[in-house]
């Protein structure tokens, strides 16, 4: 199993904090946002990992991550030059994944809940994390049925048809590579990592689990000071 994070983008929302910084290397407390989806790498055991960054901070990211030897790690790194879409990642880390199966986490989202068992288990196929959340709109929304199958998965819908909202941690088998190939981009420009998930869906193949404990996507202020007194909190007990 190979891991990928994703922490490329401008971070505009978070504007004028993004400035002069990457998103992901805003402090979570005690530490830096990254930190945080690399500990969720670490502690499934995956030790071979990709970060995909954005140009201008290149340098940032290797001068805090390094080699990955401190961490017990490889670590490779690749630029998004722009950004394009989730899926994107897996058509710059192609060479990176080769024959593996892959695990993406979004650079930005912050997990209280470890995923080693569902990781370590994984065989093939998709396997993605839902959360019940307010504003399932501005996700990918699942849509169930009575036995909590999933249905069908809509990207930021204007009328959800539920609150459960897919999270920014993604399994995939090795065919990941040729489906984000096969797709073209949306209305937003962007190849969408929803769209993977329907191939998967479509295929019988996608497993939706659901996620136990805290989840942040610290994409907007209200998330990320949501998430710093989360880490805060944990921190002092």
């Amino acid at each position: 199993m190979k891991g990928i994070i994703l922490a490329g983008g401008s971070g505009t929302r978070l504007n004028p904090l993004t400035r002069v910084t990457s998103k992901q290397l805003l402090p979570i407390y005690d530490k830096p946002m990254i930190y945080y989806p690399l500990q969720t790498l670490l502690t499934a055991g995956i030790t071979d990992i990709l970060i995909i960054v954005a140009p201008d901070h290149a340098g940032d990211f290797l001068k805090l991550l390094g080699s990955g030897k401190e961490f017990g790690c490889k670590f490779t790194y690749e630029i998004q030059d722009k950004p394009e879409g989730l899926a994107q990642a897996f058509l710059i880390g192609e060479n990176f994944i080769g024959d593996d199966n892959v695990t993406l986490v979004l650079g930005d989202n912050i997990f209280a809940q470890e995923f080693g068992e569902e990781i370590k288990s994984f065989k093939s196929g998709g396997r993605v994390f839902a959360k019940q959340v307010p504003d399932s709109f501005r996700f990918g929304v699942v849509e169930f049925d009575e036995n909590q199958k999933a249905l069908s998965i809509e990207e930021k819908p204007e009328h959800p048809k539920s609150d459960y909202a897919v999270t920014g941690l993604y399994i995939y088998d090795n065919s990941v590579v040729a489906k984000a190939k096969s797709l073209t981009p949306s209305a937003r420009g962007e190849i969408e990592i929803t769209d993977i998930n329907n191939l998967y869906l479509k295929e019988g193949t996608l497993d939706v689990a659901f996620v136990k404990g805290e989840w942040f996507d610290t994409g907007t202020f209200e998330s990320l000071h949501s998430a710093i007194e989360f880490a805060r909190k944990r921190a002092l007990v």
